[in-house]
Parts: C-alpha cells; sequence; structure tokens
C-alpha cells in the first residue's frame, strides 16, 4: 500500500534532520489540522492531534525519530499511522501518578477504536491510530 494515494489518504513525510526536534510534534498537528479541514472532518480535529502527538512523541523518544504520518479516512473512520525508525515494539506502561512520562498509549487506547503496530520487515515500524466519528 505505501506510495498509493487515495481521495481520503494524506502523508507527511518527516526530514531527518528535524525528525528527533520537539518542533516537528508541532508540524504534525498543523498538518493533522489542514488536512482535516481540506477533508471537511473537523469534528474528529482535536482528537487526531492529540493522537497524532503521542504517536510522534514515541517515534521521536523510542523509535529513533518519526519518519512518516498518515492519514487514511474511509467512512466515519480516520487511521493515524506514523512510521518511525526502530522495530521496538510500543508497551503500554503501568499507571504511576507520579510519573512525569508513560501515559501516551493509555491515553491512544482510550481516544480510539483500535490501536497497534507492524513491523514491514526493514528496520522501522509502524504504528497506527483508528478513531471514529
Amino acid at each position: 500500500m505505501e506510495g498509493q494515494t487515495w481521495e481520503c489518504d494524506a502523508v507527511f513525510p518527516f526530514h531527518q534532520r528535524v525528525a528527533l526536534e520537539p518542533a516537528c510534534v508541532a508540524t504534525a498537528r498543523r498538518f493533522v489540522d489542514q488536512t482535516l479541514t481540506t477533508w471537511g472532518t473537523l469534528g474528529l480535529a482535536f482528537d487526531a492531534q492529540l493522537v497524532v502527538s503521542e504517536l510522534v512523541t514515541n517515534a521521536m523518544r523510542h523509535g529513533g525519530g518519526a519518519a512518516q504520518l498518515r492519514l487514511l479516512s474511509h467512512g466515519a473512520e480516520l487511521a493515524c499511522v506514523v512510521t518511525d525508525h526502530s522495530r521496538t515494539v510500543p508497551v503500554a506502561t503501568a499507571p504511576d501518578v507520579f510519573s512525569e512520562f508513560g501515559r501516551g498509549l493509555r491515553l491512544i487506547d482510550a481516544l480510539c477504536t483500535a490501536w497497534g503496530w507492524l513491523s514491514p520487515g526493514d528496520a522501522r515500524k509502524l504504528v497506527w491510530a483508528v478513531l471514529a466519528a
């Protein structure tokens, strides 16, 4: 499927030099907002921006940097897919009220109908999350 584009398919490639910079999270949120505005699905924008922020942040912290963000819309569902430079499996940590980190995947789990990851065979992985309208 990679490289193919459908009517409700948008891809944002992160440049290697900024893939580990915190500013790439804000860039990803703007891409979500612009794309969903174009598609006329602004009702999902807030939750989608939050989910993408968590996915991109995890790619920066644990995946060697974000490589690509892809948004796929089909019917009443929106898939957010972030590709990073690692095959390390994402793990939701046990809740800790005093911890500064570790809530991202639990937040994604609460907002999304499903989430998971794929390792396509090379030195990267795709982490995806599906939001319902």
